[in-house]
């Protein structure tokens, strides 16, 4: 059903912002991925479409929202390098570099972290990491910029001390430095809850910096194996007994509580990949392999509308002006919905991950899109 799915998704799909956004990155990867696990030029065509109409001669990106100092935003970037390297057209190469250097001019806080927007000051979220850094690690690891690896470090350091709850394990989705937003805690700056995609950003992060760090960087490479191994156990208490993970982690008895799409094939893509790296135990590459199995029977369904991939969460946020207070209330209260970028291109990424990990076998080499 997946390549059914993923064939007419493609061929009608519409960005999903005017401008630069995470969603269509997530899209982007997607295809990337496919392409590498089938070899289907129609995924490789897609992503080369998208990206030549927005690219100008001198590398700048057209539709970039440059004064937002939006993080979100990078992760669509991140298919510039595989356009550079399928077509050699060195507008690629010139909006890499452009792009890097949006990336050190981003505001920070006072220990030096980067900003999630301007819009939220002093704030850093967890979904930030997962749009950066592993762009970050492949430009270092192209350019020679090694100095960039230790910045990196310092990135994920941060979350670990800051975020992560000691009890649980979990991430929390974001932090005030300054203690000024209504959301976050007095004393430590924390949002209140443990939100799924934002513990699924996290570990996508740890799985694809790590992708692109050079054995040389030992020290680097073990503390974030260190990082995905204790995320990925911690999450793992909280699987439900269909075999995914709620909207709000640790709370699955609460009123409303659903179990999740986007998020739990976040978890389902970094196990597989995480394992496939050697940095996982090969046992939790079958855990992700069943995660994935467990969506494609609950959430993939043929209607009569065509297939949909439900209970997606379209989006969810802290602050502003709708009442984002970081409750289990509110990440309940935001609507669910079906054939989001956010939940479909993370189902072709751990497609694709299942894929390549079993290439070997005849059966596999299709094409799917």
């Amino acid at each position: 059903m997946t390549e059914l799915f993923f064939q007419d998704y493609l061929q009608t799909y519409q960005p999903y912002k005017p401008y630069w956004n995470y969603e269509d990155g997530c899209v982007l990867l997607g295809c990337i991925r496919m392409y590498h696990a089938t070899g289907c030029t129609d995924y490789a065509e897609f992503v080369l479409d998208y990206l030549s109409k927005r690219i100008a001669e001198d590398g700048s990106i057209m539709t970039y929202p440059v004064g937002q100092y939006a993080l979100d935003s990078f992760h669509c970037s991140k298919a510039l390098f595989f356009a550079a390297d399928q077509t050699g057209d060195p507008r690629y190469e010139k909006a890499i570099r452009w792009q890097a250097a949006q990336l050190m001019q981003h505001p920070r806080t006072k220990s030096g972290m980067i900003w999630h927007k301007s819009i939220y000051p002093h704030q850093v979220w967890i979904d930030g990491v997962y749009m950066a850094a592993p762009f970050l690690a492949e430009y270092a690891r192209r350019t020679g910029r090694s100095e960039l690896y230790r910045e990196l470090g310092e990135w994920f350091q941060f979350l670990r001390d800051r975020l992560r709850d000691p009890e649980t394990g979990l991430y929390y989705h974001a932090l005030d430095e300054e203690k000024q937003q209504p959301w976050a805690d007095p004393e430590t700056g924390r949002s209140a809850s443990f939100w799924l995609r934002g513990e699924g950003w996290f570990l996508m992060a740890l799985t694809d910096t790590l992708a692109h760090l050079p054995e040389t960087e030992s020290a680097l490479r073990e503390m974030l194996s260190e990082l995905l191994r204790d995320a990925a156990e911690s999450l793992l208490r909280y699987r439900s007994t269909g075999g995914l993970f709620c909207q709000v982690i640790d709370k699955p008895a609460l009123s409303g509580n659903y179990t999740e799409t986007s998020g739990s094939l976040m978890a389902a893509y970094a196990l597989m990949r995480g394992a496939a790296m050697h940095l996982l135990p090969r046992s939790l590459f079958e855990t992700g392999a069943a995660i994935l199995r467990n969506v494609r029977s609950e959430k993939l369904c043929q209607t009569e509308n065509g297939i949909l991939l439900t209970d997606i969460c379209g989006a969810a946020g802290l602050g502003g002006a709708t009442g984002r207070d970081g409750s289990a209330a509110y990440y309940l209260s935001e609507s669910k919905a079906v054939n989001d970028p956010k939940g479909v291109g993370v189902l072709m990424s751990a497609e694709a991950a299942w894929m390549q990990a079993h290439r070997d076998h005849p059966q596999n080499a299709v094409c799917h899109a």
